[in-house]
């Protein structure tokens, strides 16, 4: 799984202009089942995106496509989740 952390380099009102566009983006991922969560930071400095497992090239070209690229940079890490509360535990493996 991935955690993928936006950073805004720009005023937050600046993406506040792009947030539809960036919810619908949300929408078709989590619709796809690529999504696993995402929220915003707080304080409201960016947000973050739980990502199921999947090749890398393809998560760049995914995140390439939201319109928060011309806002915010993105950090990705994979983990591999090998433990998880019991609420949590279909994290492990994905």
């Amino acid at each position: 799984m991935y955690v993928v952390y936006l950073n805004y380099f720009r005023p937050a009102e600046e993406a506040d202009a792009l947030l539809a566009p960036h919810i619908e983006w949300l929408d078709r991922y989590f619709d796809s089942g690529d999504f696993i969560a995402a929220g915003r930071k707080d304080p409201r400095t960016g947000g973050m995106v739980l990502v199921k497992d999947m090749d890398r090239a393809r998560l760049d070209t995914i995140l390439a496509e939201d319109p928060f690229v011309a806002v915010a940079h993105y950090d990705v890490t994979k983990v591999n989740v090998t433990r998880a509360a019991e609420a949590f535990e279909g994290l492990k493996g994905i």
